[in-house]
């Protein structure tokens, strides 16, 4: 049989994680341009030019200047492949996050030096502990005043609960940040800002205690730098390449992705730290990557990526062998034999069609229907799952309607897709079916991007009636008729959209309420 170790192992797939304007957009795209992927980055804050970045493709990202969905990419970078998974950084559209998270091997997480650890960074670090995911953290913005460097470090280990390792350290910063030095090589790169402070003009390197750096970084900053040196030397955690592969200790790297410095640094190092792609949990055990058998599962759903086409593309990872172009496999969920053709990488919107893709790797798929997020695809003599992504339950509730009730059903199919994406959730009162929808979604901000797709994507403009529940909870006795059920008059009877009943509260007293009135009622917050 075909040996695709080598392939298998030249894969490195991350995603970026980080809170909003920390830079994360900003980093994805400086990466892709030392990959040749793209020649010029657009930054989403460049309006003179009227640019947008390329992971940011939704009409409604370019518009609000922020990443509303996870981008999928990949290029070649000095013998690596490498895919890479922007995320949304607002707290609002966290569960696409989490969804990306389980399909990556690494995480970078990109902290603004002048904030520190935000609160979205936190929930999401939260994730990447739940699974070992290792962390690379790139603290941006230097050139920027900044929070005391030792206070971040500091902050990072209190706050998210994880060891640092400065692999390089910063000299000064703001107006006086004057370059990094290099624990390793013990190189100082110099930094020098020109054309607005898009570009790194020259660097140069010097060793620490040479009294040339006197008149590089100034004599004052070097003295500086010597005693902060020291003081790392001798306080900080040990480099433990063990404790970093088990997302126990993360590698710490400095720069400015505006003006590339200490970017390519940052991505060479990454490159020969973090790991290859990993074995999955699977229903079968351990499923290794360097299997000879396809296994996938999906992660990700998204409808209308082409306006031309209104298509839906599942997004899939790929987690052993090889895939083929017109390959059939097992769709276990589906319980039948597909054939998985014009299968595509993707470049955010842009697309080609491949031939061949290998564990690792994430690939689009023309979805007639068929895919849920989760779903598992493995060669046609097997039949396992992996293991399943989490649902989130939703905080907040409106009922919707279409403001013209002749496109009823395009309003219909486009609240069914979006729902299907995972972007929102959707329920019916028991007893009125469709005639009367109730939206579901982790962050208020979903809502303003449900009203702009469904108008842009599929001509059906709608009013949203915020509605005063804040909780939810599935039923799981299958033997308990909802209609039978005593509740509080401020809890709702609804179902989902495979019929399972469900009660929404607006506070937690109403959920004990219910809890009291019906003895053995269970209750749980995550759907079926």
């Amino acid at each position: 049989m075909e040996d695709y170790t080598n392939e298998i192992n030249r894969r490195k797939t991350f995603a970026i994680i980080s809170h909003p304007d920390a830079g994360k957009t900003t980093l994805t795209e400086k990466l892709l341009l030392f990959g040749g992927a793209i020649n010029l980055a657009g930054s989403v804050k460049a309006k003179k030019t009227n640019r947008h970045a390329v992971s940011d493709w939704m009409e409604i990202e370019k518009k609000r200047g922020i990443s509303v969905t996870s981008s999928a990419m990949q290029f070649d970078y000095d013998g690596y492949c490498i895919n890479i998974l922007d995320t949304p950084g607002h707290e609002d559209f966290s569960e696409d996050t989490y969804r990306t998270l389980m399909a990556a091997d690494s995480a970078v997480m990109v902290i603004d030096a002048a904030k520190g650890v935000e609160k979205q960074t936190e929930k999401l670090f939260k994730v990447c502990v739940m699974r070992n995911i290792p962390i690379f953290t790139f603290i941006n913005k230097l050139d920027r005043e900044s929070k005391d460097i030792f206070e971040l470090m500091d902050e990072i280990e209190t706050v998210l609960g994880i060891q640092t390792y400065a692999m390089n350290w910063p000299i000064g910063s703001g107006k006086n940040f004057r370059g990094i030095y290099d624990r390793n090589t013990k190189h100082i790169t110099r930094f020098y800002a020109a054309n607005n402070g898009q570009k790194l003009v020259a660097s140069v390197e010097a060793d620490l205690g040479d009294p040339c750096l006197d008149e590089l970084i100034g004599q004052q900053n070097h003295e500086i730098l010597i005693d902060e040196i020291a003081l790392l030397d001798g306080a900080s955690s040990e480099f433990d390449m063990e404790q970093i592969l088990n997302g126990k200790l993360t590698p710490v790297f400095f720069g400015s992705a505006l003006t590339n410095f200490g970017v390519e640094t940052f991505l060479k190092q990454f490159l020969a730290m973090s790991p290859t792609p990993l074995p999955r949990e699977s229903s079968e055990g351990k499923i290794i990557p360097t299997e000879n058998e396809f296994s996938a599962f999906v992660f990700k759903i998204q409808a209308n990526m082409n306006k031309a086409h209104r298509d839906r593309i599942a997004f899939m990872r790929i987690c052993s062998g090889k895939y083929t172009a017109g390959m059939e496999v097992n769709h276990v969920q589906g319980n039948k034999i597909i054939r998985l053709s014009h299968s595509q990488q993707l470049m955010a919107q842009e697309r080609h069609i491949i031939e061949e893709a290998y564990a690792g790797d994430i690939i689009g798929v023309f979805d007639p229907g068929i895919f849920s997020i989760g779903d598992t695809l493995c060669s046609k003599d097997r039949n396992f799952v992996y293991e399943g992504i989490p649902t989130f339950a939703p905080e907040h509730f409106a009922k919707v309607r279409q403001v013209d009730t002749m496109k009823r059903k395009q309003f219909l199919k486009g609240v069914t897709q979006i729902a299907q994406e995972g972007a929102i959730q959707i329920f019916q009162s028991y007893n009125t079916g469709m005639e009367e929808i109730i939206v579901g979604v982790v962050g208020t901000l979903q809502f303003d991007v449900l009203k702009f797709r469904l108008e842009s994507e599929y001509g059906a403009e709608i009013r949203l009636e915020p509605l005063p529940y804040e909780h939810i909870r599935w039923i799981e006795n299958e033997d308990i008729d909802i209609q039978d059920l005593s509740v509080s008059s401020d809890t709702k009877k609804i179902k989902d959209l495979k019929g399972n009943p469900l009660l929404i509260f607006v506070n937690s007293w109403s959920i004990q309420t219910a809890l009291d009135r019906n003895k053995g009622l269970r209750l749980s917050e995550f759907g079926k």
